[in-house]
């Protein structure tokens, strides 16, 4: 969930970081390709559709615009400079019209995921002739009639999909950057031929993998794909944003979400205690009540160990409580005290009512 990163990224943040965020469009790949030829549309506003509708989701769900969103088929020449230095040195080959990864060119292929490299069964993609090792996989593909295309030294073709992402992740961050997130559906192969495209090219690559876990229905991942997906713009007829964003964002980022209209009721419900609190303290104090400048420590050290948000959240409810009691017993102090933390919190979260 996009709703993990943009907390930790907000947790960063309050704690004195100058976070970098980038969020790379996929605007050209195999799926595109096959919607756009279905649909006798061009493949340019399958992307552009698609990238409206994330867009227009997180931002519905509150999350920060990234610092920088690039799209692949805007570098495409990062791409060949990418690829002619795996060429060159020896992580790479052309074969008719296409460059492929040599995967046993690198040692500590597949750490991340920590497969054996000689029980791999990786299927060869459509199209994909002239492989030395049916393992390795395609940074470029050859042009295909009908196809979208690019020059490149060694014919025209499409970047692969794990080739767009290692490029823009150099251009954008460097040879070496803190944090790369991402699905854990995509450790392979997706992440693993990142991790070989950018080692094999000289870079450092990410010092920290974190992966979030799916939100499911009936025990599948909810995807596109699968037809069980549930689009962001339905779900908010029916819930408020803030809801929505306390439902999927406030579970830890290794747990699976079973999706539900029960669950959704129960986060309604435990929003509007805080909700509650909040305007009635506001009303009581005359006016809004700022913040406080730091969170209670065990929100922050909840936060801090492997972004606890659950814990973390229990820390804002005990708060209200206490602030409720402070109210049923005139102790107004106290009551806007409690008030000032639980607004730094839900600050950190974005949940907070009064940012709206």
């Amino acid at each position: 969930s996009g709703l993990n990163f943009d907390i930790m990224r907000r947790w960063f943040a309050y704690r004195g970081y100058d976070v970098t965020f980038v969020r790379n469009v996929t605007d050209i790949d195999d799926k595109i390709i096959k919607k756009a030829a279905e649909q006798n549309r061009p493949w340019w506003s399958i992307g552009y559709d698609n990238e409206r509708a994330f867009n227009d989701a997180y931002a519905a769900l509150g999350c920060l615009p990234p610092t920088y969103e690039p799209r692949a088929t805007g570098h495409i020449t990062e791409m060949v400079e990418m690829m002619r230095g795996l060429i060159e040195r020896g992580h790479a080959y052309e074969a008719d019209g296409s460059v492929y990864f040599d995967v046993r060119s690198l040692p500590g292929y597949l750490s991340l995921s920590n497969q054996d490299l000689d029980e791999l069964r990786q299927p060869a993609g459509e199209g994909e002739t002239g492989k030395r090792d049916p393992r390795d996989f395609a940074m470029w593909k050859a042009a295909r009639p009908g196809e979208p295309s690019w020059e490149t030294p060694w014919g025209r073709g499409r970047p692969g999909w794990h080739l767009e992402c290692s490029a823009m992740a150099h251009k954008y961050l460097g040879s070496e950057f803190d944090i790369h997130g991402g699905g854990i559906d995509l450790i392979f192969p997706h992440h693993e031929n990142e991790i070989a495209q950018a080692k094999g090219f000289g870079d450092a690559f990410a010092r920290y993998w974190v992966h979030n876990a799916w939100v499911t229905m009936s025990g599948e991942k909810m995807s596109k794909s699968l037809g069980n997906s549930v689009l962001v713009s339905e779900m908010v007829k029916a819930w408020r944003p803030v809801v929505l964003r306390y439902y999927l964002g406030t579970p830890h980022y290794r747990s699976t979400i079973e999706y539900s209209e029960e669950s959704l009721r129960e986060a309604e419900s435990a929003y509007a205690r805080i909700e509650g609190f909040v305007q009635r303290v506001t009303e009581l104090a005359g006016h809004a009540v700022e913040p406080a400048g730091e969170v209670p420590p065990a929100f922050a050290e909840a936060m801090d160990d492997d972004l606890g948000v659950p814990q973390a959240l229990a820390i804002v409810h005990t708060t209200v409580r206490q602030g409720n009691s402070a109210l049923a017993a005139d102790d107004k102090d106290a009551a806007v005290a409690r008030l000032a933390e639980v607004r730094a919190m839900l600050g950190v979260l974005g949940l907070d009512p009064l940012d709206a």
